[in-house]
Parts: C-alpha cells; sequence; structure tokens
C-alpha cells in the first residue's frame, strides 16, 4: 500500500513538473502613439505604468502647429493633396511584441495622419491590437473601423477614448477598461446592458441638453434613451437628431447620433462620446 501511494505521489511531482515546463511565456507589450498637446501621451503613459510596458512615440518630421486652426488648415490640405506627413524612425523590429497600444487624437473622425504615416509601412498580421485615443466629441469606432480595414490581418479591438475635457476621470477607466479585457489582474465593475430604447421624457431631455449644451458642436434634440446603473449614478445612451445651425446654415445636419452621457451623484451631467 505504502509503495502504491508512493507511485501516485511521484505521478503527481511529474505531472505538476510538466505543467510548470508548459506555462506559457508572459506576453510583451508595446504602448505606441502619436500625441500633439500631449493629452494621448498622458493616456499613453497611464496604460504603460500600469502594465509595465515598452512605450514610444510617433513624431512628425515637420511638426504641426499647437494652434488648432492652424493644424485643421494643414490637415485638410494633406488630405486634398492626398499626401501624408513624413514621420521619424519608429521601432523597427516589432517581431517581440505580442500585443501593441496604438494612441492617437482623432482627427476629422478618425487617427490623426502621423498614424496614418506608420501604418502604411508596418504589417501587423497576427497582433493583437488596442487602439486608444483622446477627441473632442467621439470618433473611437469610426478611427477603430479604419484601423481594421487598415491591418485586416491583425486582431484589433474595439478599444478606449476619452474626450479632452474629461482626461480627470481618464486614471479609473484605464483600470477598469485593462481589467475588463484581461490586461490586467484585479476586480472590476461589470456593467449591465442598456435597457430597451424608449421615448424620452422631458427630465431625460433636460439631462441630455444640459450634457450637450455648452458643446459648440452638438445641436441636437434627443428623440429615444436606454440607461443603465454606474457604481456611482446612472448612464444613458441616447439616439437624437441633429438639427441645422443659425450659425453655419450651409452645414448640412448628420442626420441621427448617437450620445452616450454619464450622471454621477450630486454632479451634472456630461457626455462621453458621439457616434455619427
Amino acid at each position: 500500500m505504502k509503495k502504491f501511494n508512493l507511485i501516485i505521489a511521484m505521478t503527481v511531482v511529474a505531472m505538476a513538473a510538466a505543467g510548470c515546463g508548459a506555462k506559457k511565456e508572459a506576453q510583451k507589450v508595446l504602448v505606441l502613439y502619436y500625441s500633439q498637446t500631449g493629452n494621448t501621451k498622458m493616456v499613453a503613459e497611464q496604460i504603460a505604468n500600469k502594465l509595465g510596458a515598452d512605450i514610444e512615440a510617433i513624431e512628425a518630421v515637420d511638426p504641426y502647429d499647437p494652434d488648432f486652426q492652424a493644424t485643421i488648415q494643414r490637415c485638410m490640405q494633406e488630405r486634398e493633396m492626398d499626401v501624408l506627413p513624413s514621420i521619424k524612425p519608429v521601432l523597427d523590429d516589432l517581431s517581440k511584441y505580442d500585443i501593441i497600444f496604438l494612441g492617437y487624437p482623432v482627427w476629422f473622425g478618425t487617427y490623426a495622419p502621423p498614424v496614418t504615416s506608420w501604418l502604411t509601412g508596418v504589417d501587423l498580421t497576427g497582433k493583437k491590437v488596442v487602439p486608444f485615443c483622446t477627441f473632442g466629441s467621439g470618433g473611437l469606432e469610426s478611427s477603430v473601423a479604419d484601423l481594421r480595414k487598415c491591418q485586416p490581418n491583425a486582431e484589433v479591438l474595439d478599444g478606449y477614448g476619452v474626450r479632452a475635457a474629461r482626461l480627470e476621470s481618464m486614471p479609473a477607466e484605464v483600470d477598469q477598461f485593462l481589467k475588463a479585457n484581461g490586461f490586467l489582474e484585479g476586480e472590476y465593475t461589470m456593467l449591465d446592458e442598456f435597457s430597451e430604447q424608449h421615448e424620452v421624457s422631458a427630465e431625460e431631455a433636460a439631462i441630455f441638453d444640459t450634457a450637450v449644451g455648452d458643446y459648440p458642436m452638438i445641436h441636437a434634440q434627443a428623440k429615444t434613451v436606454s440607461t443603465r446603473p454606474l457604481p456611482d449614478g446612472n448612464e444613458y445612451f441616447f439616439t437624437a437628431i441633429d438639427l441645422p445651425r443659425e450659425d453655419k446654415p450651409d452645414m448640412p445636419p448628420a442626420g441621427e447620433i448617437k450620445v452616450y452621457v454619464t450622471e454621477a451623484d450630486g454632479q451634472a451631467p456630461v457626455f462621453t462620446r458621439v457616434v455619427r
């Protein structure tokens, strides 16, 4: 009997040793980003610090002007001429990285041109790509869709985005995002699904108007809404109709837009992103 027990014990030890030998190596992570004003850099550094990842910046050879209107004008000219800005050399050897967090500000509904320049020169086949972006009102979904078209053989996740006006919320949101997607261990809040859409009440319409009222690029009327609870308040998912703008009569309405709004306990509602 003792001999039999000894055999079992030796078998268990052997299996454990085999299991240890089969343990997968930790995946290597790179945080790569382009930042003009420093907002995207803040998000990139937060992610890199949380994950202990390598980090590198994409830089334009001819930097864009810090002035917003000057940047818009140059970007429009480049789009009309179908040219991309030259960028400084970026890490050549991507083969040692399994996961690439790719960060950018959203310009004209997609990633900024220096990121396009980088993407045209690389093949991310087999890589897991995690987009993250900063924006004035939105552009996460459209930029992710463009990224998937550009790199069809990469696994591109839905990503994380934050309004520049809400950067104070970014550290907690990044922590939640990394944990919810399995990049970081720890507890996180599993959010409920949104309820069914229903016509907005007067109170819900007032929440929408307050959330978007001070943002000049949104001129819309809420039609339907769905909700879900947050640990410290509620989140609203509005469907709204873009309205004509008196100050810009030559700008046609965008049609239906989707607007996400959070209302923390004791605080005024704010919109987190717009999907056009």
